[in-house]
Formats: C-alpha cells, structure tokens, sequence
C-alpha cells in the first residue's frame, strides 16, 4: 500500500514528504526533531519540523488517526480551543515494507506547555486555580458544542497564557464524541472522569515534590467540577431581555466577574421577543484589563477602571451592526474600540463640567457614571441611559462629593 496524505491545505503534503516516514516514530533522527517539552500520551509523540512550522507527529492506527483528525476538524469549525488537524498519513511501511502505524500530524500551539512542564517548579496555589478555571472554561466551552470529551485530563490538554490570559486547549481527541446536544448523563460522565483524572494526575505530582503542600489533589479534582458547575449555570440559564434592558445583561456579566471569569465575547440576538445574549468566558490574569484597554483605546487606567471601561465597550459592540467576531470582513475590535471612544466615551465625559471634576480624570469620571447608571437601572428595574445618569450624577451626586472635600475652617 503507498502512502497517502490527507492534508487540511495543498501546501501540507510537500512539507510533510520531507520527513522520515518509513522509520518508526521512536527512530527518527534528532535532526528533524525540535526539544519541545512533551506531555504523558500513550501514543508515541514527537515534534518535528516541517518547512517553517513546527508540527506534532502522533503515531496510532489507521481507523482512530483518521477519526482524530475529522474531530479535530469539526472543533476547528466550531472555534473550540483545540490543536490544529493538518494531516493524516496512512501507508507507511519500513525499508523492508512491512507495515508501520498511521500519523496525526497536528500544528504545535505556540506558548503552550503541558501541566508536567509548567510544575516543573512549584506552582503557587492561585495560579493553579486559574488554570483549573481554565480547564474548566474550555470543558463547559466542549459541552456547549455537544462535544463528550470522553477523556478530560490535565495530560490532554495544553496551556498557554497570552498577554495575561489563560487558556486551555485539547490535544486528544481520540475518545471523544460529538453530538447534536449532549444529555445530562453524558456532562455528568465526562465531569466524573475529569474529577478522578485530575485527582490521580495531582497525586503523582504530589509523590514527586512538584505540588504546593497546601494543594489537597482530592478536594482540587472535586473543586473544578464545581465550578464548572457554577459556570455551566451562568451560561445556560436561559434567559431573553426585553429589548434595551441591557442593564440585566449587565448583571449577568458581574455574576461572571464574581465567579471569578471575565467576557471575552458576547453576542446579543435581536427577536419580537426580546434580546438573548451568548457569553464566551475567559480566564485573566491581574493586569490584563489594563494591558487590553490600553491595546485597544489608548486609555490608561486602574485594572477595576480598565475592567468596568471593557464590559461596557464589549456590551456597546455587540449592539453593532458590523460586530461579527470570527467574520474576517468583520470590523475589527480596534476599530470598534476607537469608534466607542469617539462617539462614546469622550462625549460621555465632557458632559461633566470640568469645574465639578475636581481631580478625577476621564477614566475614573467615567467608570462613576457607568456604576451610577447601574445603581439607577436597579432601582427603577429598567434600563437608565447614559445620558439620564449623567443628568443624575452631576445633579446629586458631584456637588455632594466636592461639598465633602471641602475644607472646614475652626470656629
């Protein structure tokens, strides 16, 4: 049987034909592989290069490779977070021409490190747990897909972090199922197997030293099914907003924030019913709503500021007709981002006399006004528009507060 190739773009099977593919895996020369940290797979598994890209090679039989690979291709058209499918070579045999296994061939995703990598030196507890939400954010992100991982491991899944996110990404598909929907009993199924998964992986952490001593592997496995379960809740409850009550939706994204999770997407349909809003969370670290806004406006703030400032930028976006994440002829967030500045958040501020600022700088001026719109909202359970609490603020609320800064003279 000759080799074949299926290759995810034509430029693939050229790159790839350089490589050594009658050896088995485990023979390769060290002249095509590249010393990237690899995790625990009961496959054999190396990294190699191809032409300028640095793929993986797993080597497994024929029938599963090819299954991995369509998965894989089904969550890529879906935007889950998962390793990039490029090829499936069948055929292979030896110098002798006996047979030898299949390969996946899959892009290395850049930055990411798997857990055995980055325990390398003792993690601190907090970090931990963000990337346990992280794991827990892309797990919930596959169940919503109708996708039953079948096998939800710290050793099938990749982190990275990225300008102070964390994320997680599959990496092993090979058990997994995808579905129209998936049943409860089929969630529950894959939570108790990455309870027990985690736990073990956790123990033999703790056996080699790599573990914090407050770290209890047990409790920790236990903990990411809850919050998943927190999390699933938040973003399956079904809820649809009468339209222009953005600040229930508002409400929504604080109970995200409390969970511990930030908004990295949200999408509001329009319908005679009412608005229903999609999130996609996002698992942040301290800093990185400072480091997004400046990014995106050139707004340098306080990360609570920078925090506020995002949600209600993200909120105004998705009511906009060119908002269409993942659409490439789409406007791009920068040039949403400018257009909220200009059309928003400047006019917003120099509604505010600049003899009732005091010391406060637009940032902060502008961060009131959303919290005193949101006060507004809850009272009168209804929507406040930004111009009404402007109104409101510079009314009651600024002489109040420059009335107390005042100083007071003795008798």
């Amino acid at each position: 049987m000759a080799l074949q190739i299926s290759a995810t773009r034509p430029e693939h099977p050229a790159l790839l034909l350089e490589l050594p593919w009658h050896l088995p895996l485990e023979e390769w020369p060290e002249a095509y592989l590249v010393p990237l940290p690899r995790g625990i797979s009961r496959h054999v598994v190396r990294y190699a290069r191809a032409g300028d890209e640095v793929i993986a090679v797993k080597e497994l039989a024929e029938r599963p490779a090819l299954r991995e690979y369509e998965l894989l291709r089904d969550l890529d058209r879906i935007g889950i977070p998962a390793v990039d499918p490029l090829a499936v070579l069948t055929g292979r045999t030896d110098d002798d021409g006996s047979p030898l296994e299949s390969v996946l061939v899959t892009r290395h995703l850049r930055g990411s490190q798997p857990y055995r990598s980055m325990f390398e030196t003792t993690m601190r507890p907090a970090t931990m747990h963000r990337l346990m939400d992280a794991l827990a954010v892309l797990l919930v992100r596959l169940h919503l897909a109708g996708f039953a991982w079948g096998d939800c491991s710290l050793s099938n899944t990749l982190f990275r972090r990225d300008a102070g996110a964390y994320a997680a990404y599959l990496v092993d598909a090979e058990t997994g199922d995808l579905h129209p929907r998936l049943s409860d009993g089929q969630r529950e199924y894959d939570l108790d197997l990455a309870r027990v998964n985690i736990s073990g992986e956790l123990l033999d952490l703790e056996a080699s030293g790599a573990l914090h001593p407050s770290v209890d592997p047990v409790e920790f496995g236990t903990e990411i099914c809850a919050r998943y379960g927190r999390l699933w809740e938040e973003l399956t409850r079904t809820s649809v907003y009468p339209a222009g009550k953005y600040h229930y939706i508002e409400r929504r994204i604080r109970r995200l924030n409390d969970l511990g999770f930030d908004v990295a997407e949200m999408q509001i349909k329009h319908s005679a019913d009412g608005d229903s809003v999609t999130f996609v969370p996002k698992v942040v670290d301290a800093g990185h709503h400072q480091r997004q806004l400046l990014r995106l406006t050139g707004l340098d703030t306080e990360e609570n500021q920078a925090r506020r400032l995002l949600n209600d930028l993200e909120s105004w976006m998705a009511t906009q007709d060119d908002y269409a994440p993942g659409d490439p002829l789409a406007a791009r967030p920068e040039v949403l981002a400018h257009r909220w500045v200009r059309d928003v958040f400047r006019p917003t501020v120099r509604a505010v006399p600049p003899e009732l600022r005091g010391a406060m700088d637009a940032a902060e001026i502008y961060h009131e006004l959303l919290e005193h719109r949101w006060y507004l909202s809850e009272q009168a359970q209804a929507d406040i528009g930004l111009d009404t609490a402007v109104a409101d603020y510079i009314a009651h609320i600024l002489p109040t507060a420059r009335e107390s800064l005042r100083p007071t003279t003795a008798d």
